[in-house]
């Protein structure tokens, strides 16, 4: 049974004495997590790490015969550091958790806190200037009010003179 040839890549490094090893078996793993780097970079800017990048909250969007109802879990959220804005039918809330200020040693962490941001396209058009939010246990609700749709009338044509 013949195996392929595998060739050496141009600037791939060689083990010293040239015995076992003809590259060295991490570059493609270093060439990986440099161009994962390259793309992060060019899709959050230049040195933006994962933890300053926005998390995204837990939510349930739900949908009644007259409005879209969301509901954000945003655990230790003041309604101060929150912002929700809609512009069409696109709905963005964002805002900060700021963290608390302990004494002694941190020895578990799963509670987020930091930056974050919610966006959501809604299905059907809405009435914006009628939006409502309200905090309230660390549950953000939102009642996005939908737009009527045009009805249907009947138009009388009027005899001419």
């Amino acid at each position: 049974m013949t195996l392929p040839a595998r060739r050496q890549r141009v600037g791939a490094l060689a083990e010293p004495g040239g015995t076992a090893w003809t590259r060295n078996p991490l570059a493609e793993f270093d060439d990986l997590f440099n161009r994962m780097g390259r793309l992060l970079e060019s899709t959050v800017g230049p040195g933006a790490t994962p933890a300053e990048m926005p998390w995204i909250p837990q939510a349930d969007i739900s949908e009644t015969d007259d409005a879209y109802v969301i509901e954000l879990d945003l655990p230790g959220a003041r309604s101060e550091d929150i912002d929700v804005e809609i512009n069409d039918r696109e709905l963005a809330i964002s805002g900060e958790i700021k963290e608390r200020e302990r004494e002694g040693v941190m020895r578990h962490r799963t509670r987020r806190t930091g930056r974050f941001e919610f966006r959501v396209v809604l299905p059907g058009d809405v009435r914006a200037e009628d939006v409502t939010a309200a905090l309230s246990d660390g549950v953000l609700s939102l009642t996005v009010p939908k737009a009527q749709p045009a009805k249907a009338r009947h138009v009388e044509i009027k005899k001419g003179d």
